[in-house]
């Protein structure tokens, strides 16, 4: 867990066969520079400790929360659930966010990909006071992390994903593929929001999400926010190993390249390094984003630009311990659930986790009540530029009632049954376009390319199709396009589901329609969508 004295120079990524998981060391990264100062190197991983700490009480602990004495079977949890390995890599990025967020006032919001990653945002926002200020009984002394602690993975508590109880959270994972449309429609009419959304190397193996990387032409740099994408290659899945992790760096830039992104790739195991790898990368993408907007909204046009995104590749498990029993264990998919799950059994097991957890020096990191250190917890933001606090990414805070026309006043008049003809759905569309026409800022349709065949193209009177790529002549003869069309159309109901669901949890309206037969498409979907709905209906806040 220590730092090294000094920072070497890191070479820049040399575009050869992409390191195995084995090769990890001193990071590789596109972006050269040490942004962060020794004080403030010592301090973001000294933060990155306290959160690796927490995703291990999260998993382990049901007493002892501070390790103030040796740890014995019965301070373990009696039926250990949880996921380790993704979570250092999210809380990594997490804290990285936090430096970007303090250093240029940004508004951020994060989303975690990961499956089960929650430990690994759940421990930022604990310690970022988030968490203790909406669930008080959480408090931010030993009572209230030991409470935090048992409730994990507990019936009556909190699940391993970011359910709707996760502050700042809008993107459970679970059902994967999903985040990156998500996070697209969170940026929809949000100017100067940022979506940083982590994707999983396992999760970007499924169908939705490899359609997905195409939200970047969507996102107008004028009216809209960005999203940030970050690929968290971290080598494995349950036990098997992911195909992203596994190919060369060129197939992998070649493939970001190709779909309209400007990758830059942070590779490493030694904390030292990938911090400073990691912040200046983040300060790049910052600069990046600014740079792009900058010149669409002085111009007064809008433009599709090569959004930056990040890959960044750490050992699976980062910072746990090299193996056990004989067995690769950092690095390796033994990494993914709970890496020693037999600890309450076995006394040797029992004292290397105990050697695990100590190795963060949570002596070091919490007072004796408690209390997270006040230099440490000065390093995240304040108020609502805490990712866990930030508006966008707690349900209705935002929320304007959408203005409604009267639907009685368009309905067809039938004075004498069969003496009119109508086609049911136009004057649904007739509706729509005035309810558009109503709510120019906080609605939006949806639909893969069927809006016209469905009969809503009276929609297109107030709003054309969303339109940021090429343009050819013909394309003015009733194709309806238009850089800031508010209609959104792609042959993806995936993504353009996820991009509703996005817009709907932050705040705003929308209406999504499709052919019958295809609506089955998104049927798991929809309902992961609506049982994150009936989760919040019992969630206060």
């Amino acid at each position: 867990m220590t730092l090294t004295k000094s920072a070497p120079k890191r070479p820049s990524v040399d575009g050869q066969t992409a390191p195995s998981i084995s090769a990890f060391g001193k990071a590789r990264s596109t972006v050269p520079g040490a942004p962060l100062s020794p004080e403030q190197l010592k301090k973001i991983d000294e933060y990155w400790q306290a959160c690796n700490y927490l995703a291990l009480g999260m998993t382990y602990l049901k007493a002892n929360p501070l390790l103030k004495e040796p740890l014995k079977a019965e301070h373990v949890k009696d039926r250990l659930l949880g996921h380790w390995g993704a979570s250092p890599g999210l809380a990594f990025s997490y804290i990285h966010l936090d430096r970007a967020i303090k250093e240029h006032d940004l508004d951020v919001v994060y989303m975690a990909g990961p499956g089960h990653g929650a430990p690994g945002v759940l421990g930022p926002c604990y310690l970022e006071g988030s968490y203790t200020e909406i669930y008080p009984d959480c408090s931010e002394d030993e009572e209230g992390l030991l409470r935090f602690f048992k409730q994990f993975s507990f019936p009556g508590g909190i699940g391993s994903h970011c359910t709707p109880e996760t502050p700042g959270s809008i993107h459970e994972g679970g059902e994967l593929g999903y985040v990156l449309s998500h996070a697209c429609g969170a940026a929809f009419d949000n100017p100067d929001l940022i979506v940083a959304a982590v994707v999983g190397d396992g999760e970007s193996e499924t169908g939705p999400l490899a359609t997905s990387w195409h939200i970047n032409k969507f996102l107008n740099p004028i009216r809209d926010g960005v999203v940030l994408p970050i690929l968290h290659l971290n080598g494995y899945k349950i036990n098997n190993p992911t195909i992203w992790a596994r190919v060369s760096h060129e197939e992998l830039e070649a493939f970001f390249r190709g779909t309209g992104w400007t990758p830059y790739f942070v590779e490493g195991s030694d904390a030292e390094t990938m911090h400073q790898a990691m912040a200046a990368t983040i300060d790049r993408c910052i600069s990046d984003i600014h740079t792009a907007q900058k010149r669409a909204r002085s111009s007064g046009t809008p433009f599709r630009p090569h959004w930056p995104m990040i890959v960044l590749r750490t050992p699976k498990g980062w910072t746990c311990p090299a193996e056990v029993g004989g067995h690769k264990l950092e690095g390796s998919w033994r990494s993914h659930q709970v890496p020693m799950a037999n600890v309450k059994k076995d006394p040797a097991r029992l004292k290397q986790l105990e050697e695990w957890m100590r190795g963060y020096k949570p002596e070091e990191l919490f007072d004796a009540e408690g209390r997270f250190r006040p230099d440490l917890k000065a390093l995240a933001p304040t108020g609502t530029r805490r990712m866990g606090s930030n508006p966008h990414g707690n349900g209705g805070h935002l929320k304007k009632a959408l203005r409604m026309p009267d639907f009685r006043t368009y309905g067809i008049k039938v004075e004498k049954p069969g003496t009119v003809e109508a086609e049911n759905c136009r004057p649904l569309g007739v509706f729509l376009r005035d309810v558009m026409k109503a709510n120019m800022t906080n609605f939006r349709v949806f639909g893969p390319d069927e809006n016209t065949s469905n009969k809503l193209d009276a929609i297109y009177e107030v709003s054309k199709k969303l339109w940021l790529s090429e343009y050819f002549p013909e394309d003015a003869d009733g194709t309806e396009l238009a850089p800031d069309g508010r209609v959104v159309e792609m042959l993806s109901e995936h993504t353009l589901e996820g991009m509703l669901e996005g817009y709907l949890l932050t705040g705003r309206h929308g209406f999504f329609s499709t052919y019958e037969a295809f609506a089955h498409v998104i049927d798991s979907m929809f309902n992961q969508h609506a049982k994150w709905l009936t989760i919040c209906n019992p969630t206060w806040w």
